[in-house]
């Protein structure tokens, strides 16, 4: 039995008589009852959900609080290494992590939209699950809203987070010193060639899968052996180029960095040559970049490379001593060249 049909199987409203959403105010009262009770309560379990209360109830640890957002509307919804339910937890779980924060609740936004597949919205809401137990983190409170067929494409995410950040721990751009070290904790442009290629039907040789991952643990296991991280920002839209300009203008500071040292793949490279793309400026999710006191660049580069999710790092340049806020980049050949940043959007609907 494949995946989708065991998804199927094992979905707790019977598919037979609600075979898609219907509208709310359409007679879908009982449906979207259903839908709270018997798909995502079961799903999300746990005891700040079994309150069924207005909102989330819980203590606040010591240290600071970290508080994030974001909307996610991906299209398609499934593609090669994730799809828009893994995304939502692991996007949100990761603008938290480059905060230095320890991720703790969620809450789940869903837009759906009528006609929508039950068995569809039942492989994204396992996927979510599984991805926030490999995040640890608990989906506390949710919400969820049917518009109007052709109003809102299927399915939309807003998933918002909450951490904790340990007393002592400093991360931002004002942060960011020369002579600082930016590591680049893996390989570019795969998360954004993935999706093109599921999008547009395209083949290549090996089958490209996304990065989408969470990054929260490595984070958390630089912060805790004492690695003097000065900055964090993962590379989701705009890529590694957008991030690294964003940190120059914000710290004051200019960036030097090595083309030979960033990683593609050379499906990807090929992929974007095809394409007209510069992974430069592709989306990834599973991918950061750290601005590392130098006295810490080795120990923290081999500390990211120690885990499955850092294991292509490399070390790409550093924050350079004049007060120009620009990145420049060395090119293979060895000429510099200022990055700038992108007009436009490669690839919309990404994330």
């Amino acid at each position: 039995m494949s995946e989708q049909a065991t998804m199927a199987a094992a979905c707790p409203i019977p598919i037979s008589q609600y075979p898609q959403v219907m509208l709310a105010h359409g007679g879908g009262g009982k449906l979207m009852h259903q839908l709270i009770e018997q798909m995502f309560v079961p799903a999300f379990r746990n005891p700040l959900l079994a309150s069924r209360h207005d909102g989330a109830v819980f203590r606040v640890a010591e240290g600071k609080m970290a508080f994030t957002t974001d909307s996610y509307v991906v299209k398609p919804l499934f593609f090669p290494g994730g799809d828009i339910g893994s995304l939502a937890v692991n996007g949100t779980v990761n603008d938290l992590a480059m905060c230095g924060a320890r991720p703790l609740y969620l809450s789940a936004g869903f837009i759906l939209e009528e006609g929508f597949e039950m068995e569809t919205l039942w492989r994204i809401v396992n996927s979510m699950k599984n991805a926030a137990s490999d995040a640890g983190v608990l989906l506390a409170t949710g919400d969820t809203k049917v518009v109007d067929k052709g109003k809102g494409d299927g399915i939309f995410i807003n998933t918002a987070g909450v951490g904790v950040i340990a007393d002592g721990v400093e991360i931002g751009p004002e942060r960011v010193s020369p002579g600082d070290a930016v590591i680049l904790s893996g390989d570019l442009g795969r998360h954004g060639i993935a999706i093109m290629a599921a999008r547009e039907g395209l083949e290549f040789e090996t089958t490209l899968e996304s990065d989408c991952a969470p990054l929260a643990d490595l984070v958390l296991k630089l912060i805790d052996e004492g690695i003097r991280v000065n900055c964090l920002r993962d590379l989701t839209r705009g890529g590694l180029a957008s991030a690294l300009i964003e940190i120059a203008e914000a710290s004051d500071h200019g960036i030097r960095i090595s083309e030979r040292e960033i990683k593609v793949k050379e499906d990807v490279r090929g992929a974007c040559e095809i394409l007209g793309f510069d992974p430069m400026y592709l989306a990834n999710e599973g991918r950061f970049v750290a601005f590392v006191d130098k006295r810490d660049a080795d120990r923290a580069l081999e500390l990211i490379r120690s885990d499955p999710a850092g294991e292509g790092a490399s070390i790409i340049g550093n924050v350079a001593s004049d007060a120009n806020a620009r990145v420049v980049m060395e090119s293979r050949i060895g000429a510099d060249r200022i990055v700038d940043m992108f007009s436009g959007e490669q690839l919309p609907r990404i994330c």
